[in-house]
């Protein structure tokens, strides 16, 4: 444990920071702080900057409690700089972070556990945009950014190669589309929760995730007893095989015309949405954990080395 004896640790709630999901993290941040309060925490919110390691020598946290989604704090880089000054943080570690927000080398990980993924390839923007560079259906996103960022599903009928836009990354990754129900399952500790099936009107994109009544959320899934128990043990392989610790969270697409054979695993999320409403925490509740035990959860699950 890397909480102090204290009766009032002092939790730091790390939020916002310059990533393209910035607005989602201020919402994670503030809501994550008030239920720590909420739960007896001394608690102090800071809008990371490149200042942070100032911020944080200054007010001396027992605890960094990690809200920051996207670049720089999903993808070691914030880690690495907890780990220099020895305190002791929240989700997953340095390499697990940087291994899971690459979305090629993830996937090699989760194919060396023999866990189902698509096929794909990385490929240069420019490339994406001149010519198809996989016969359609695929889908094209940024090869480490989180929540959908950046993401084109170029349908079978296409007349062309998608036009991305200017700032999308130098190289993408590309891979063939998987049709289906989209699922997901959170990861505890070594607790797999639950499956929750995504329902949407469309790509289940950034705006989907985020914007209200962009997605319809149905939990526990109306799915076979076995593909529920597949979902739960993919998950936990998934956290296992990128060494994550923490609260995570991995995406699934299913056919249900193939049964288990139509279940591919898309990606492993370790800083998952944080509000109360946001799918871990959602799922959390239903197994009866309240959004303030789970933070608090995560407060006394955190430490150094991870």
């Amino acid at each position: 444990m890397g909480v102090s004896s204290r009766t009032d640790p002092k939790v730091v709630v790390l939020m916002g920071g310059p990533s393209a999901e910035r607005e989602v993290s201020l919402s994670s941040g503030h809501e994550c702080a008030a239920a720590l309060r909420d739960e007896g925490f001394n608690v102090v919110t800071v809008d990371a900057g490149r200042d942070l390691p100032a911020r944080l020598s200054e007010l001396k946290p027992d605890v960094v409690f990690n809200a920051l989604h996207g670049r720089w704090g999903e993808d070691g880089c914030v880690q690495g700089m907890l780990e220099w000054l020895g305190l002791p943080y929240t989700h997953s570690g340095v390499l697990a972070s940087a291994l899971a927000m690459d979305k090629e080398r993830s996937k090699d990980a989760f194919r060396k556990a023999g866990l189902p993924v698509v096929a794909s390839l990385l490929a240069q923007a420019k490339h994406v945009r001149a010519s198809h560079v996989m016969d359609p259906p695929y889908v094209v996103k940024p090869y480490n950014e989180g929540s959908s960022v950046g993401v084109y599903l170029v349908h079978e009928a296409a007349n062309g190669p998608p036009q991305l836009s200017p700032d999308m990354p130098e190289w993408v990754m590309v891979e063939r589309f998987a049709p289906g129900r989209e699922l997901t399952t959170t990861v505890m500790g070594d607790r797999a929760l639950t499956v929750t099936d995504i329902i949407v009107d469309g790509w289940y994109d950034y705006d989907a995730k985020y914007k209200p009544g962009g997605s319809r959320h149905v939990l526990p899934a109306d799915v076979p007893a076995e593909i529920h128990a597949k979902c739960l043990d993919y998950a936990l392989r998934a956290h296992d095989a990128l060494g994550c610790r923490g609260v995570s969270r991995t995406d699934f697409r299913w056919d249900e015309t193939r049964g288990v054979d139509g279940l591919i695993l898309l990606e492993t999320n370790t800083q998952p949405g944080m509000t109360p409403t946001s799918l871990a925490p959602e799922q959390a509740a239903f197994c009866g954990i309240s959004f303030g035990k789970l933070c608090a959860w995560m407060v006394e699950d955190a430490s150094c080395n991870r």
